[in-house]
């Protein structure tokens, strides 16, 4: 054999048995058939925001429930574009505003809304 194609042998070679390998690999794993059940159900529970994977902020925290909706009130006059709850989780009322996707988009809204709500916080529920 000749020196010149002992390096080209040798790479074909390491192909083969890469390639052999890797198919061998993804063949023989198998997936449980309700992983795709899984995924679809997540989404839609996301989709429904019943797993809550988004941020909010809280303009208000505290038993008084006619303050929490003085702060509730105060933030509808000023901001239209997000939407506002008053939470009730004993003994307290939170005031919580927006629905955001990621954290960058709540410290948006955080930078606008710290102006008049001093106890602002960002937070994920």
């Amino acid at each position: 054999m000749n020196s010149k194609h002992v390096p080209i042998l040798l790479a074909a070679t390491c192909l083969f048995l890469v390639s052999t390998i890797n198919t061998n690999a993804q063949s023989s794993i198998d997936a449980d058939p309700l992983l795709n059940e899984l995924i679809v159900l997540k989404a839609k529970m996301i989709e429904n925001n019943e797993i809550n994977e988004r941020y909010k902020i809280q303009l208000f925290y505290g038993t008084d429930l006619k303050e929490a909706n003085k702060i509730k009130n105060e933030f509808k006059e000023k901001y239209k574009e997000w939407p506002s709850d008053i939470v009730f989780e004993t003994p307290n009322y939170k005031v919580w505003i927006g629905d955001f996707r990621n954290k960058l988009e709540a410290e948006r809204a955080f930078i606008e809304l710290k102006k008049d709500f001093k106890s602002a916080i960002i937070f994920k529920p």
